[in-house]
């Protein structure tokens, strides 16, 4: 327990609090049992530190990892029984996915000891949905996604902006300096921006988790071995050379010599890890129960890593459009156009982009990249990035 408390100490000490994530403000922290579930690298580690160093008292809080050295020979649950009786009241997990049988045991330590706040996290989506129906009466559940391009300006740049809803972005009404030029620093976003790492090293970081994503997670998950693993790297390499990617599943199974119905199950494990993301029609009614239309990958930054010389510029545009709106709308494929939010229609194109697609449509707009103002039905393609 001492060398815990010790690491968790040290770590306090480092952690800056000098920028929250969006997420920081829509957890209800009142909840005694907390999930915060999302892709590696987001900042799930730095949203719970800062939480813990500017709310509650050292001496009753705890942070530890599932992956420390420690679990190797000691149980969550005992740890939770010796920390309540020396008074603790908050204990923070992260990488729980990493500990075998979490669930069973975050559910003993909830129903154990009504005192104790129990927050965790998990960087493998897939394994936390899998283990979060033993907890669905007790836990509160989050899904954290990367930096928006408005995340990134006030991060990295020293803006303050605040959100705008999709009714104000369309209205152009994003109330921002006279002298901010946002093109300044889209392509850098697009490349570089989405992850809050440090710009130095940034493509290896971001291959160092896809890696791990790929190999180790999903695996773990799947219970698949290494042979099949390099089957999901090779169709990550094929979607992130796509312009988008439509699925024709004989095809890819014919690439990858595996069976059919295998590939609908390795794009789900993909996309439930933060890698791609499928655009489904309006088929299913609500969210998810759609037939897949298109494949992205999940954002842009993964597109310069993985695609490199072979980025397609139509492809990072609707990428950044799909993945800057997701966070708080349904998206669907339209049939006339590239996206439907709604009753809204978007086609996304390049400053040259015409009005031919979306005549006669009500309620359709066309997303223009390279241009800094919007008028009438024709909105730049950067301001969705201020969604949240």
């Amino acid at each position: 327990m001492y060398r815990l408390q010790e690491r968790f100490s040290k770590l306090l000490l480092e952690v800056s609090t000098d920028y929250h994530r969006y997420m920081y403000d829509r957890i209800d922290w009142n909840n005694r049992m907390i999930g915060l579930t999302g892709p590696r690298g987001v900042g799930k580690t730095m949203l719970i530190l800062q939480y813990l160093k500017e709310n509650l008292p050292r001496e009753t809080s705890l942070y530890v990892t599932a992956e420390d050295f420690y679990f190797a020979d000691h149980r969550l649950l005992d740890l939770a029984d010796s920390f309540v009786k020396q008074g603790g009241k908050y204990l923070f997990i992260d990488e729980i996915h990493r500990y075998k049988d979490w669930s069973k045991e975050l559910k003993l330590m909830y129903d154990y000891h009504p005192g104790l706040q129990i927050v965790f996290t998990g960087s493998s989506v897939l394994d936390i949905h899998k283990g979060v129906s033993d907890l669905s009466r007790r836990t509160s559940m989050y899904h954290m996604q990367g930096l928006s391009f408005r995340e990134y300006l006030n991060m990295f740049h020293g803006y303050n902006f605040r959100t705008y809803t999709l009714e104000e972005t369309l209205s152009s009404k994003l109330e921002l300096p006279s002298d901010f030029r946002p093109l300044q620093y889209f392509t850098d976003y697009l490349k570089q921006g989405y992850y809050p790492f440090p710009k130095n090293n940034y493509e290896n970081q971001l291959l160092q988790i896809v890696n791990v994503t790929i190999e180790s997670d999903i695996p773990q998950y799947a219970g698949m071995n290494v042979s099949t693993a390099r089957k999901l790297k090779q169709l990550l390499a094929v979607i992130s050379k796509s312009v988008p990617f439509k699925p024709n599943m004989s095809s890819l199974a014919s690439i990858l010599n595996v069976s059919r119905n295998s590939i609908a199950d390795y794009c789900l494990y993909i996309e439930e890890a933060g890698m791609i993301a499928q655009l489904r029609d309006d088929t299913g009614g609500i969210r998810g129960l759609g037939k897949v239309d298109k494949i992205y990958l999940d954002n842009t930054n993964l597109i310069y890593a993985l695609g490199k010389q072979d980025s397609d510029i139509g492809n990072i545009r609707e990428t950044y459009f799909f993945n800057q709106l997701r966070v708080n709308h349904d998206i669907v494929s339209s049939s006339v156009a590239d996206f439907m939010v709604g009753n809204v229609t978007f086609e996304v194109g390049g400053r040259k982009k015409g009005l031919k697609q979306i005549e006669g449509i009500e309620n359709a707009y066309i997303v223009k990249d390279d241009i800094e103002f919007g008028y009438g039905n024709i909105i730049p393609l950067w301001s969705f990035g201020f969604n949240y």
